[in-house]
């Protein structure tokens, strides 16, 4: 790994680059997995019983990837027409860390504004992911993208999980800096989370250089061709066929992946463990998830990326049924450790995967359609699992049905041909020459 890094040239955009991962992890950490479910149901939502808390969380979800939805293919289209997607990247990174920030300022019971600023928020993170996961076809050499896309998410949940780390303690010794008590610590750290994320943006701002692909263009011009070249894609789709067939794999397994990165402290919440039992488990999750990544990958480059998303699954299968008896303490900081071997991995290498199944001079509007199917798998896989915890007034029954994703999922990958040729260009152009 360490001769690999080194031979990689523009090492100060990959790590640019990386950097934004490690700050917008923070809004992962603490606002969707950690604090906000937590504080959701005892400060926000406190009068409610947690059967209907965990609707809102997953109905919250829904909406936030609904939208995302809408707005991902055209805008990565768009952003391809020009240089567009750095810029669209910060601004939808500056909503959502605006919206982050805001929460601070959420009374007690206001359980509405609490919600709409978490959808504002998971609007923007998700969107400026669109185009910082495009980007990496900018950063990385195409035989380093299993590497440079692992270090992303291993500075992630590095990042993330440090700050993770910081706002748990800031919560449980609240007096240490000078704060009445944890429910100051916790609106205090939504606002942290706003700095931390804004900050880290600056490296990927300053140092990373988009490439053009086509001749510059204003950003009127740039929707109208934008449009017109998703309509084109969406007529010639039959030219991808793997890009299909990947896509259709990715949207089952990453809706059970992102399903129990969003609700897992939810659920955990719901079996009565304590609040710094959750937040520890996230933060074991984490930690385990830095060198976990790495190590993913080197599989990836030794392997192949498509071998490392299967090991991966086979995890995620066995822990789901594990989650379904789960009954200590003990046994939620073990499956929050093996989960963290796997998480970084299999999003990691499912980023590398695709980036070599689309054309290269596409890259945000094929990361459109990618984020797209990822959101659209998590409108169901939340709301499924709040839906059932609702109607059925059993959490643990929900848990079960991420099984037929992971094992969905990962039968349409071993179709997949990692081999296949992705220099076919977009739909209606001729091939586009690729580099190292």
């Amino acid at each position: 790994m360490r001769s690999t890094y080194f031979e990689i040239k523009n090492r100060r955009e990959i790590i640019a680059w990386a950097l934004y991962d490690w700050g917008n992890s923070a809004f992962a950490t603490v606002v969707i997995a950690g604090f906000f479910p937590v504080f959701l149901k005892q400060y926000w939502a406190a009068d409610a019983d947690v059967t209907v808390s965990s609707f809102r969380l997953g109905l919250a979800n829904s909406i936030a990837s609904l939208v995302v939805i809408c707005l991902a293919p055209v805008l990565g289209a768009i952003a391809d027409q020009g240089t567009f997607k750095k810029r669209f990247l910060i601004s939808f990174a500056a909503v959502g860390v605006i919206a982050t920030g805001a929460l601070f300022f959420v009374s007690s019971g206001q359980w509405p504004w609490a919600v709409g600023l978490y959808i504002l928020g998971g609007v923007g993170f998700a969107s400026a992911n669109i185009f910082y996961d495009a980007l990496l076809v900018d950063v990385a050499p195409r035989r380093h993208l299993d590497v440079v896309s692992a270090w992303g998410f291993a500075l992630g949940y590095l990042g993330g999980g440090l700050f993770l780390g910081f706002c748990a303690y800031l919560t449980l010794e609240p007096g240490t800096f000078g704060l009445a008590g944890r429910t100051e610590a916790v609106r205090l750290s939504f606002l942290l989370t706003a700095v931390w994320w804004a900050v880290f943006s600056i490296p990927l701002w300053r140092y990373v250089r988009e490439h053009r692909t086509h001749a510059a263009v204003t950003l009127r011009d740039a929707s109208m061709l934008g449009i017109r070249q998703l309509r084109d894609t969406f007529r010639s789709l039959r030219r991808y066929r793997q890009v299909i067939l990947f896509l259709a794999a990715y949207w089952l397994y990453i809706d059970g992946v992102d399903t129990i990165v969003r609700m897992a402290v939810d659920y955990g919440a719901a079996l009565g463990f304590t609040s710094q039992h959750l937040i520890f488990a996230l933060l074991v999750t984490q930690l385990v998830g830095f060198p976990a990544a790495i190590a993913f990958g080197w599989i990836g480059q030794r392997l192949s990326a498509k071998t490392g998303i299967l090991i991966g699954l086979a995890v995620y299968f066995g822990v789901t049924l594990w989650a379904y008896r789960l009954h200590q303490v003990w046994e939620f900081y073990a499956i929050a450790a093996t989960i963290g071997l796997v998480q970084g991995g299999v999003q990691s290498l499912s980023r590398s995967l695709y980036a070599r199944l689309i054309p290269p001079d596409s890259s945000a509007e094929f990361f459109g359609f990618y984020n797209l199917l990822g959101k659209f798998a998590a409108v169901i896989g939340p709301a499924l699992m709040g839906g059932m915890a609702y109607f059925t007034q059993s959490t643990r029954l929900s848990i079960l049905s991420l099984l037929v994703l992971f094992a969905g999922g990962a039968i349409l990958l071993l179709f997949v041909n990692p081999n296949h040729d992705s220099t076919a260009g977009s739909a209606g152009q001729p091939p586009a020459p690729v580099s190292d």
